[in-house]
């Protein structure tokens, strides 16, 4: 007897699929909920117990949302899933503990041309397992399937998250003096933002992704789906020395500190202070890229700022090095009126990208970043 196709799964949604990926997410999902947790996998909506908040004076609720970009284009030519989940949490969880709220929860989105539950399931289990790292309950989720809308094989990704902190505890531009340094902390390689350029000059370098690249000791698939580094457990153990952080993403290192300096003081950011590491050289030379086009686009080897007083430096690079995580100066905060001539940099083993001030930048207007000198 020929077996019985709803009219749904014949319209290109397959239910009973997507039932098969939850059962396959549920364990690693369940390992993220905690004793706050009220309710399990599969209900209308998650809940959790916000009770540890009335002890806060005046609780501040910060939320972000995000998604990981072309990258899923990477994860898709390799048939590699589980590590893109990682991707997602940086770039949500990492957004709300730059203002010192620790994650309350995480939910996600997937929309896909055709559910294959295996690789749902792997997208998810990644990100749970980075949400159980940054300890934010995956409370929630959903998979929606798009046939006629979305190719077969296409799938995009999104998430949010909610966190909370003391009002007098919140970190931002409000805190930052003049005097303070701007340090940096390393990213992992490329994150997760400027993959439509970095594929583009890969599209059209001829490069495979199987190609081995000496410079990375391993592929260029591997080097260009390396996991965003994951910040929130190191900015959340260090805020009370940190005046400001900047998640350094979309548009790079200057605009994303900008957001941060208030109006009236300029952050003044050595180019050679950073080594750039071997994957954005590559991605510069192969594609003929402009430096300053570059750094407009890409983290150039800095996925995290702090902004604090100098005399926390020692404290916070120290935390980072037991994170994993190399944090080295790169400039200072001044009085915008106050900022000297650039220094030469002899000796560079780079062409210099001209000095540059950078303001007004996704819709915050505040202070100033003077970037200056040569990446080594």
């Amino acid at each position: 007897m020929k077996e019985r196709v709803s009219a749904y799964a014949a319209a290109g949604v397959d239910t009973e699929a997507g039932d098969r990926a939850v059962e396959l997410m549920k364990a690693a999902v369940g390992r993220t909920l905690g004793a706050d947790v009220v309710g399990g996998v599969g209900g209308f909506a998650g809940m959790v117990d916000v009770s540890a908040l009335k002890e806060f004076q005046r609780p501040l609720l910060a939320t972000s949302t995000d998604g990981v970009g072309t990258k899923i284009a990477i994860a898709r030519a390799l048939d590699v899933h589980d590590t893109i989940g990682q991707d997602l949490v940086g770039m949500v969880v990492d957004d709300i503990a730059v203002v010192g709220a620790r994650p309350l929860l995480m939910t996600d989105y997937i929309a896909c041309g055709r559910v294959d539950p295996e690789r749902i399931a792997d997208v998810v289990r990644g990100v749970a397992r980075a949400c159980e790292f940054v300890g934010a309950p995956l409370l929630g989720g959903e998979t929606a399937e798009h046939p006629g809308l979305m190719a077969p094989d296409d799938y995009d990704v999104a998430g949010a998250a909610v966190g909370a902190v003391e009002a007098d505890e919140a970190l931002g531009p409000e805190r930052v003096e003049a005097g303070d340094v701007v340090l940096a902390i390393a990213s992992s390689g490329l994150h997760s933002n400027g993959y439509s350029l970095v594929r583009r000059i890969v599209a059209e370098s001829g490069w495979p992704l199987d190609r081995y690249v000496p410079e990375f000791g391993r592929t260029l698939g591997e080097e260009l789906l390396e996991p965003t580094r994951l910040y929130s457990p190191l900015c959340l153990e260090v805020s009370g020395r940190v005046h400001a952080f900047s998640h350094v993403t979309g548009g790079g290192l200057a605009v994303n500190l900008a957001r941060v300096v208030p109006a009236g003081m300029r952050a003044s950011i050595d180019r050679s202070s950073i080594e750039v590491p071997p994957v954005f050289s590559v991605v510069r030379e192969l594609g003929g890229v402009a430096w300053e086009d570059l750094e407009d686009t890409l983290n150039m080897g800095v996925g995290m700022v702090a902004v604090l007083a100098e005399e926390e430096v020692d404290a916070v690079v120290a935390a980072s090095a037991a994170y994993g995580c190399a944090a080295w100066p790169i400039g200072a905060v001044a009085d915008a009126d106050a900022v000297a001539a650039p220094a030469a940099c002899p000796g560079a083993s780079r062409a210099a990208a001209s000095e540059r001030v950078v303001g007004g930048t996704k819709g915050v207007h505040g202070g100033t970043v003077r970037v200056f000198g040569a990446y080594r």
